[in-house]
């Protein structure tokens, strides 16, 4: 299956992503993981607009990795720097291309191997920085397209770096 392809099927309230040509159905992700996103959205959304740096999107956007085959990933948060918006524009469909920064919550039902897979698309297609966030082990792993990577737990910060300047959110925040 191609991009667009996914991008005209009917909307019947199921959510896909599109893996190399492959459409897969994402599964509910239940109440706990909907906080904790709607945690780590609130906090980026307002500081990004506030400073003017971007845009900050949910987990309805999504973005196109890679073509031939095609991938469409849908982080469950996400940020893109303003130069990229004022380049691209408001795509109608998806984002033509990875997010600065992609924010992952693992859920009950996600297979480590899997969400790590996702990690690994983000970063290969120049997503600046990756956080999975564990709400079972209330941990942060902040992945980096240098290669390097950072594990948080509750009494640390989680710092937007050069991706999203000026941000912090302390760890311990995001599973409140």
């Amino acid at each position: 299956m191609t991009a667009d392809e996914l991008l005209a099927m009917p909307d019947d309230g199921i959510r896909r992503e599109l893996v190399e040509g492959e459409l897969r159905e994402m599964t509910p992700a239940g109440w706990k993981h909907g906080r904790i996103a709607g945690n780590i959205a609130g906090e980026l959304r307002t500081y990004v607009r506030a400073h003017r740096l971007g845009v900050m999107a949910t987990a309805e956007a999504s973005y196109r990795l890679s073509t031939d085959p095609d991938t469409v990933r849908v982080p469950d948060v996400s940020f893109v720097h303003q130069a990229r918006v004022d380049e691209v524009g408001d795509p109608v469909g998806f984002w033509p291309g990875a997010p600065d920064a992609a924010f992952e919550v693992v859920s009950p039902n996600d297979r480590y191997s899997e969400v790590r897979t996702k990690v690994d698309e983000y970063l290969a297609a120049g997503t600046r920085m990756v956080v999975l966030v564990d709400p079972q082990n209330r941990e942060v792993t902040v992945f980096r397209l240098s290669g390097t990577r950072t594990e948080l737990t509750e009494d640390d910060v989680l710092d937007g770096e050069d991706v999203v300047p000026g941000w912090k959110l302390p760890v311990r925040d995001i599973f409140a």
